[in-house]
């Protein structure tokens, strides 16, 4: 798929972070993370609030391109109900995203998690030429400005343990660090 070849930046509309916050508050009391050590209600609905936000920055990304993008999926799915399905389709590919808050970066590395444990595998990980397209959410500006990496594939990406050692086993960690130092990323 053509990309960009540097990071784009993204400052979100207010309907765009309306969507985001609607859904994230809808979505907390559906869901069940207790498998990844988190049952903080707030910090459930900041995880989808950000997510929401890196899809809605890929979705502007590739729109400003003139590229078909459907998504993101605002459906709120009841239980064992939740989709796996990618965040976004571009031009039909289907593309997962992934986002990050520069708070939580500064605090633990720029990196992105993905779902690995007994109980849940996010199923990406078992498709090496699946789209990904890594995001930062810079919560630490005024405003609701993203930063979009170009895509690339999961083969691509450098999978280490996650530096917080409560995740050990549950998530893999692909951090931008070891990206840039392997060429992923200049």
């Amino acid at each position: 798929m053509a990309t960009f070849r540097e990071p784009q930046i993204v400052h979100l509309s207010p309907e765009a972070v309306e969507r985001a916050a609607t859904f994230a508050d809808a979505v907390t009391s559906t869901v069940n993370y207790r498998d990844s050590n988190q049952s903080v209600r707030q910090k459930i609905r900041d995880d989808h609030f950000v997510s929401k936000l890196g899809e809605e920055a890929v979705r502007f990304v590739f729109e400003r391109r003139a590229a078909a993008v459907e998504g993101p999926d605002y459906t709120v799915y009841a239980g064992r109900g939740k989709s796996w399905d990618a965040d976004l389709k571009v031009n039909g590919i289907e593309v997962a995203v992934k986002t990050q808050r520069r708070s939580a970066a500064n605090r633990y590395g720029l990196s992105w998690t993905f779902q690995d444990s007994p109980e849940r595998r996010d199923p990406i990980l078992d498709v090496p030429d699946a789209w990904v397209c890594l995001v930062v959410y810079e919560d630490l500006k005024e405003g609701y400005e993203c930063v979009v990496y170009p895509l690339r594939k999961i083969k691509q990406l450098i999978f280490e343990a996650p530096r917080l050692s409560r995740l050990v086993g549950k998530k893999q960690a692909v951090y931008l660090e070891t990206l840039q130092k392997n060429g992923v990323f200049k």
